[in-house]
């Protein structure tokens, strides 16, 4: 999650550490915050890898500051991630939440209509976050818990919401239009 976030805002235009992590932080932050332990390691190695490159700029005071710019295989890399997304990245939420802030980078409304397809299909199948002695989910009227029972509710309700997205940004690619 954290490379895809990297190259998705490195997309658009060259950013400094900083403002990466800022970015990142409200992409995910509030849910799962990033680290400079985990952000700075991760640029090293994209780096190494030749997805991205560093140069200075003149900073504020003294010090100049380092840009981090996407490279050519850094937007391929992209473009590969975001079309056939690892299948965490489209059962986790916020995991899939992230590949969705970037599938405008993908030009081809039919590859983005089939990974929204893939999060449709996960969504679909019979899940929940308890399941009974049998092995089957438990449905929020089956569930005596009150609390256990809000949780299976709030889920059912934003799983409707994101299938009704879904499907109505599927038909609207499939007719040539993005919402």
């Amino acid at each position: 999650m954290l490379t895809l976030a990297i190259l998705g805002f490195l997309y658009d235009e060259p950013l400094h550490g900083y403002e990466l992590k800022s970015r990142i932080t409200g992409l995910t932050g509030h849910v799962r915050p990033v680290s400079d332990g985990a952000l700075y390691p991760a640029i090293a190695r994209l780096e190494k890898a030749g997805l991205l490159e560093r140069h200075h700029e003149p900073g504020s005071g003294a010090v100049p500051r380092q840009v981090l710019r996407l490279t050519v295989d850094g937007r391929t890399e992209l473009e590969r991630r975001l079309a056939d997304p690892a299948e965490v990245e489209i059962s986790d939420q916020i995991r899939f939440f992230t590949v969705a802030t970037f599938l405008d980078r993908l030009t081809d409304p039919a590859a983005q209509a089939a990974v929204l397809r893939r999060r449709l299909a996960f969504l679909e199948a019979p899940s929940s976050f308890f399941y009974d002695a049998q092995g089957r989910p438990v449905a929020a009227e089956q569930e005596p818990n009150p609390f256990r029972r809000g949780m299976l509710l709030v889920a059912r309700a934003s799983g409707a919401a994101e299938r009704a997205w879904l499907a109505s940004t599927i038909a609207d690619l499939e007719r040539g239009r993005s919402s």
